[in-house]
């Protein structure tokens, strides 16, 4: 019977994969976002990164009606089809 200790190699591929594997599982949690009814629904700070805008510019636009939101009890969220089709909306492209 042999001992493998932390040296051995296949304990080392073994560590490298499953850091891989962590890292991974990682990345996909720190992204997702739940579907629900087939909308994904978006947090302010979500909002603030899809657009670079600041918190107090989301909430401008909040406060202005430009962005629609839904709000339950103190926590806002926001469609991201709305966010979309409000981008759609206001595009204006270069005229030559």
């Amino acid at each position: 019977m042999d001992l493998f200790t932390n040296d051995n190699d296949e304990i080392i591929a073994h560590k490298e994969m499953i850091r891989q594997l962590r890292n991974r599982i990682e990345s996909i949690l720190k992204n997702y976002r739940p579907v629900m009814n087939g909308e994904i629904y978006l947090s302010g700070e979500d909002v603030c990164k899809l657009l670079h805008i600041s918190k107090r510019t989301l909430q401008q636009y909040r406060d202005d009606n430009i962005l629609p939101y839904i709000q339950i009890g103190g926590k806002i969220i926001y469609k991201e089809t709305d966010i979309m089709t409000i981008l759609e909306q206001n595009y204006s492209s270069i005229k030559v």
